[in-house]
């Protein structure tokens, strides 16, 4: 009996080193997908704010200003 509940023991072991070397992988997996998101956001935002500026300039470049406000 004692040999069997060691076996046992062993087994379970073994699963949960097992499955700490899969969570610390899966861990990394998700550190660096927040990296890549992060950097994707603020490059987002540059785009962003690049064709606000580009759309507002083109708007004005079209509409100028009546005489009596130049």
């Amino acid at each position: 009996m004692d040999n069997s509940l060691e076996e046992r023991l062993a087994a379970l072991e073994s699963h949960i080193v097992h499955l700490e070397h899969q969570h610390e992988q899966l861990n990394e997996v998700v550190v660096g997908q927040a990296r890549v998101l992060a950097r994707i956001q603020k490059e987002l935002m540059k785009t962003s704010d690049a064709v606000e500026t580009i759309e507002l300039d083109r708007i004005r470049a079209n509409n100028p200003k009546p005489p009596h406000y130049q």
